[in-house]
């Protein structure tokens, strides 16, 4: 999705990095731990969460379900409302308008709202190679950049970094930017916070050319909406003089009433807070009030195909709030890196592979990055069964299969180094439809359960290196029930 992330290696390895590094464990430890101990007190205190989930799930479904309707009803209301609406079938193409919408203001920089949409198009980058430079303004995103990093989480993109790091990162890199930190800048959260705050002050009051994303868009009015938790958003969404949006064309919901089903479950969910401390919204252009040039970037970038899957498609219920980053245990020991991709944790490995496809050896490893606990379903505020997805796209990479990539129906071939699983996979079926064989096979390994290895060998080894091997009863289950039950169902 983005060039930030060409490169990556697959995840086992990119994972097997990332454990060794204790200062990376403890600050995600600490940080998951903090923020979903917090959002489970702030979901408690609502006796109809499980309504409101339900709600949310089927809300998003019925637009999935009417996309194209919802679409078009979309482009009509912003334009009605004085914006202008275009269509970026991919990341180049999205790259291409905005830089080319920049362009033509004659501006060379531009302040930007937290947006995983330009993550995922690599927007600043592509801008860069423009002659234009894009500030990130959210105070992790700015980490993040001035660090030369890449994000790691959704919500918290710096959850890697610590207070010391981030003092340093100030330190060293904000006068290359803009306003340097301040003569004996300390790493307590208000000094940093203030520092930050002085330098992207200047940034906001001398840009004349916003980027957004948008957490929605109602259909039935064309408005955005914008939540987040700083307030350097709603600098960047007012004052500039042309506001640019890139939104994927998922974020949409039908009403108004709609939305106040996600201004619940979002803030809950993501921060722990009952309401997003600022939320902001915008209708197109309204004269003397806001940016006087309104441009709304429609991005696909592999959506549609996603769409395609009937089971792969509840991924794009997702409403970014992190939450089954906070609760999954590869994630908050692998950290957001390994991913390779602006989506982390459990919804990055069922997202990502969608959307850029399994033809990687990135992608492919990205449904296996989970131990499929189930924390993630239980915590999404829109009910998507993350486990289920990823069993489903696991089989896509071992069986290949029928699909849909860039529009057309494809036969995906199945992926590398997976002939062991296949084969694995094709006798326990082959068994398991003919009784006879399954019953003597069960036989033989109990009466030969001393002689097995505690390892598997081969490519089994990397299965049992982490896990003990089950022991073989003495007898099988059927054997046992025929000697104590005599085969009879009612036998007491």
């Amino acid at each position: 999705m983005s060039g930030t992330f060409v490169g990556m290696p697959a995840f086992p390895e990119a994972a097997r990095t990332a454990v060794r590094d204790a200062t990376l464990r403890g600050n995600l430890r600490h940080a998951t731990r903090t923020i979903r101990d917090k959002r489970a007190r702030a979901v408690a205190e609502l006796e109809d969460w499980a309504a409101l989930r339900e709600a949310g799930k089927r809300i998003k479904d019925h637009t999935l379900r009417h996309l194209d309707r919802y679409l078009v009803r979309v482009e009509e209301a912003v334009t009605a409302a004085g914006g202008t609406v275009h269509w970026a079938a991919d990341a180049a193409e999205a790259n291409e308008i905005v830089a080319r919408l920049v362009e033509e203001t004659g501006e060379s920089e531009v302040v930007k709202v937290k947006s995983m949409a330009t993550q995922e198009t690599g927007l600043n980058e592509a801008l860069e190679a423009r002659g234009i430079r894009a500030y990130e303004t959210d105070l992790a995103e700015l980490i993040v950049q001035l660090g030369r990093d890449r994000p790691s989480h959704i919500l918290v993109p710096a959850i890697h970094r610590n207070r010391g790091e981030i003092r340093d990162i100030f330190r060293s890199e904000m006068g290359a930017w803009g306003r340097p930190a301040p003569e004996g800048l300390t790493d307590t959260p208000a000094e940093l916070a203030e520092a930050a705050r002085l330098h992207l002050r200047e940034k906001f009051l001398r840009a004349r050319v916003g980027i957004s994303g948008a957490n929605f868009m109602v259909a039935e009015t064309g408005t955005l909406v914008v939540v987040e938790s700083e307030g350097n958003g709603r600098m960047c969404l007012t004052l500039p003089e042309t506001l640019i949006s890139v939104v994927g064309i998922e974020k949409i919901v039908p009403t108004w009433r709609d939305l106040e089903v996600f201004l619940q479950l979002l803030p809950r969910s993501s921060t722990a807070e009952r309401m997003n401390p600022y939320t902001s919204m915008w209708t197109g252009t309204t004269d003397g009030d806001g940016p006087r040039t309104f441009h709304l970037v429609l991005l696909d970038n592999g959506r549609t195909d996603t769409l395609a899957d009937e089971v792969g498609r509840q991924a794009l219920r997702c409403i970014r709030c992190s939450a089954c980053l906070n609760v999954c245990p590869v994630y908050e020991r692998a950290g957001g890196h390994a991913y390779g991709s602006p989506y982390p944790g459990p919804i990055g490995a069922i997202l990502t592979p969608q959307l850029r496809g399994l033809t990687t050896e990135l992608d492919a490893s990205l449904p296996y990055a989970s131990s499929l606990c189930g924390a993630c379903y239980e915590v999404c505020p829109v009910a998507i069964d993350i486990p289920e997805v990823l069993v489903h796209l696991r089989e896509r990479v071992v069986q290949g299969g029928p699909a849909v990539r860039h529009g057309n129906r494809v036969v995906l071939k199945p992926a590398k180094g997976h002939a062991a699983e296949r084969a694995a996979m094709r006798a326990a079926q082959w068994a398991f439809t003919h009784p006879g064989a399954l019953r003597a096979g069960q036989r033989l390994a109990s009466r030969t359960r001393r002689l097995h290895p505690r390892t598997l060998p081969g490519p089994g080894r990397a299965w049992s290196a982490g896990r003990d091997l089950p022991a073989v009863p003495a007898e099988p289950f059927r054997d046992w029930w025929q000697r104590t039950r005599g085969g009879k169902d009612g036998a007491k």
